[in-house]
């Protein structure tokens, strides 16, 4: 094995210095210098990093001095000298001040050689312990910034973290008060129902009573508020919908957020415990110079702040709009319930009315037929008046038919005869007034039984309205929905 090349890899490492006196040539010393090697220049670069494999290389085949022997016997055949002081004279080139400088510069360079090593070696200690500690606070540092950034993960973490539970508790009050009002809108089309009930069945009133009262005014503005109160909560219904909508897309952008945020922390907690004895540490060629990022640390923190804000912003209009729909329901419920008061109410009144007008044409109608048989009784007695009238009448007719048949002179027109006559004509005079009072009786008569029959009709319509307002309308109004179930509680 053949060692070639040198180890001074400093900087401050020189090549050799040239010596000043050069030995003169030994090419033609074949038999003195027969065992030393021939002496190789160096082809390497002094600047080159110190390896060993760069100066040190295995020789192919061993050295062999057989250009100098082959040389020296040329010299030899060439040159037969009888003498061997000739031979001596010939071949000494030295003096023994070049054998002692010879020496002297061996030395020297030798001394230097060492120096060097020296220094090269306690430079390279030096080197090696810096070039550890700067590692090792290198990644210190980066262990230290690899923690930071554990710990801001760890909040950012925390922080969606609160806000992903308001959202979801946020999302589930919502949805509790959109299902409120959902029931409250299913409430509201029974009493909307009995209203239009109402107002169909009052559409049965007969005659006179078919009137548009104060009873059929508040129903048909029973229908308008109840309509509108409807109206009012499907436009709140839609936003309710709407919102959720926006509330479940800030919660799934959250959700993806702690997602990537649990698997970073994940990551870097691990990057951040890994130490040189660590398993699972390799070489990865190159890695270093991928460029695999997507955003800074500012714009990190913003995407999440904003994911944040932007929770917040749809949880504070979500709120917002569970106030408005907790506030809706209480108005509607209340404008319902005043209304269906206010109908109950004017239902009663006007049960009230008919039931009095009842009452009085069923008087009427009772006093009349008591006067109809009265005024029957009164025909009667007339009638029977007349009769006897009548008798009194053919008396004195009789008399006078009688007394026309005095013969002579006996025709005298006496005071029988005249007060015969008188009778007759008083007679008559009564039979024709009692007659008149009578066609009078009559008449009158007719016209309490004309009467009795608008009374009769009369009262069949006013309990025909008492029927429907009473037994239909008021019987139905008694199942009107509860406040509590008005704002959507079961």
């Amino acid at each position: 094995m053949e060692l070639l090349g040198s180890t001074l890899t400093a900087t401050y490492a020189h090549p050799r210095p040239t010596p000043t006196n050069f030995l003169p040539a030994i090419s033609t010393m074949a038999s003195t210098y027969r065992d030393r090697f021939p002496h190789y220049n160096l082809t390497h670069s002094l600047s080159l990093p110190w390896r060993p494999s760069t100066y040190y290389k295995a020789a192919s085949n061993w050295p062999t001095l057989d250009p100098y022997c082959t040389r020296s016997q040329r010299v030899s055949e060439s040159t037969m000298l009888p003498f061997v002081s000739n031979r001596t004279t010939l071949f000494t080139r030295y003096t023994p001040d070049d054998w002692y400088r010879s020496n002297l510069t061996n030395f020297q360079e030798s001394n230097t050689s060492r120096h060097n090593s020296e220094r090269l070696r306690v430079d390279t200690s030096r080197l090696i312990q810096d070039k550890y500690q700067q590692t090792r606070k290198t990644q210190a540092d980066s262990t230290q910034n690899l923690g930071e950034r554990v710990n801001d993960i760890g909040f950012w973490k925390s922080e969606i973290i609160h806000e992903l539970d308001a959202m979801i508790g946020e999302t589930n009050e919502l949805t509790d008060i959109k299902k409120r009002l959902e029931r409250a809108l299913m409430e509201t089309e029974a009493p909307l129902q009995v209203a239009r009930e109402c107002l169909f069945h009052r559409e049965k009133r007969m005659g006179i009573d078919l009137v548009h009262d104060e009873v059929e005014k508040e129903l048909l503005t029973e229908v308008d508020i109840i309509l509108c109160c409807q109206e009012r909560m499907k436009l709140y219904l839609d936003k309710a919908i709407a919102q959720l909508a926006a509330n479940r897309a800030a919660q799934h952008e959250l959700e993806k957020d702690l997602s990537d945020k649990q698997s970073a922390y994940r990551i870097d907690d691990k990057c951040h415990h890994l130490r040189n004895t660590s398993d699972g540490v390799s070489y990865f060629r190159g890695v270093e110079r991928v460029d695999a990022t997507v955003s800074v640390p500012e714009s990190w923190a913003k995407f999440t702040d904003d994911n944040i804000l932007r929770s917040q912003s749809e949880r504070a209009a979500s709120a917002k709009l569970r106030d408005d729909i907790q506030n809706v329901l209480v108005v509607t419920a209340n404008e319902m319930w005043n209304q269906f008061n206010k109908v109950n109410l004017a239902f009663t009144n006007r049960i009230a009315e008919t039931a009095d007008a009842k009452n009085k044409i069923q008087t009427h109608l009772a006093k009349t037929l008591q006067e109809i048989f009265q005024t029957e009784m009164t025909i009667e007695s007339i009638k029977k008046a007349i009769v006897e009238k009548s008798a009194f009448l053919k008396v004195a007719q009789t008399r006078l038919d009688e007394r026309t048949r005095r013969p002579n002179i006996e025709l005298c027109r006496d005071m029988a005869q005249l007060r015969l006559v008188n009778e007759v004509y008083e007679v008559d005079d009564t039979i024709q007034t009692l007659q008149q009072r009578l066609r009078d009786a009559e008449d009158t008569l007719q016209s309490l039984a004309h009467t009795k029959a608008t009374l009769e009709h009369d009262l069949a319509v006013k309990a025909n309205s008492l029927y429907i307002d009473q037994d239909k309308c008021m019987s139905m109004r008694r199942s009107f929905p509860s406040t509590l179930r008005l704002v959507g509680f079961c």
